[in-house]
């Protein structure tokens, strides 16, 4: 019942922005990117608080938001954590006591709109802002991300390259702003004037365009290492996302699960994490 709900809402919100393009285009672009990047969940629920509380956690001011981060005291470098959509901080749970008992320094914190961290809009960009200066802070050495985490983490480190990080993993994470434009208009089932009306807009408030934004085109960039984790039953962001950004990282390794779904909490996946920050051999990855 829920699921039908739901998608009879999504049809409203879709018929809805089409009528409103006939009006005004750059009103239904604006109406329709607002719900794109509003998150309907994400804030820290009691039991996620008791574990984050055994952080040391500071607030950072960044454009005028608040930004909720948390850190562990480690005697090795310091891994910066990117959750995804809708998260917060404890997603990482489990990789934490991973990364703690190899005595690693952790760094996480709320995105935008999320956890404890203020605001109401959430896009990479703006994920990406905070991240450069949670990076500036912190001087961590690593970066995890996961699902639009990783994304978030690439498109900082292509638009902000000077910086103390050294490698990069991603979890499950899209590639192509087209991919998930398109899916977010069949979805609700708006039409193609709506969707030049978002390109419209990104190309207004973030100087480039749906199809302009290409993750697997900016690693070309990347001289760091890189580690693509995604599972190939991937129910929520598809495989060949990180198929197309491993193509074009010259030094990237893709480890490829099955069955092991999105979120990707396994201890076999963590310690895979764990082993790849170990490695000192900066390889010539070619699988």
């Amino acid at each position: 019942m829920k699921k039908l709900v739901n998608s009879i809402l999504a049809r409203a919100y879709g018929a809805y922005f089409n009528i409103l393009a006939l009006f005004s285009k750059k009103l239904a672009g604006e109406k329709a990117i607002t719900l794109f990047s509003s998150p309907r969940k994400g804030k820290v629920l009691p039991l996620q608080a008791s574990f984050l509380k055994q952080a040391e956690d500071i607030m950072i001011e960044v454009g005028g938001k608040q930004i909720q981060t948390y850190s562990w005291a480690g005697t090795k470098e310091t891994v910066l954590l990117l959750h995804g959509w809708e998260s917060n901080s404890f997603r990482w749970r489990n990789l934490i006591s991973f990364l703690s008992e190899a005595n690693f320094a952790i760094v996480a914190f709320d995105a935008p709109a999320h956890g404890n961290s203020s605001g109401g809009i959430f896009n990479v960009p703006l994920y990406a802002e905070c991240t450069h200066h949670i990076v500036k802070h912190y001087k961590p050495t690593f970066i995890i991300g996961h699902s639009v985490g990783g994304m978030a983490a690439l498109y900082h480190q292509y638009v902000y390259p000077h910086n103390s990080i050294r490698k990069i993993i991603t979890i499950g994470s899209p590639s192509e702003l087209y991919e998930l434009m398109e899916h977010y208009q069949n979805l609700l089932g708006f039409n193609n004037n709506v969707l030049s009306a978002l390109d419209d807009y990104f190309r207004a408030h973030f100087g480039f365009g749906i199809w302009d934004f290409s993750i697997s085109r900016f690693v070309q960039e990347l001289k760091i290492e890189g580690l693509l984790i995604h599972d190939i039953e991937d129910p929520i962001t598809p495989y060949h996302n990180s198929e197309k950004v491993h193509a074009n990282w010259t030094n990237s390794k893709l480890i490829s699960t099955r069955g092991l779904g999105h979120s990707m909490h396994q201890d076999d996946v963590n310690n895979q994490i764990i082993d790849f920050l170990k490695s000192k051999k900066r390889a010539n990855f070619s699988a």
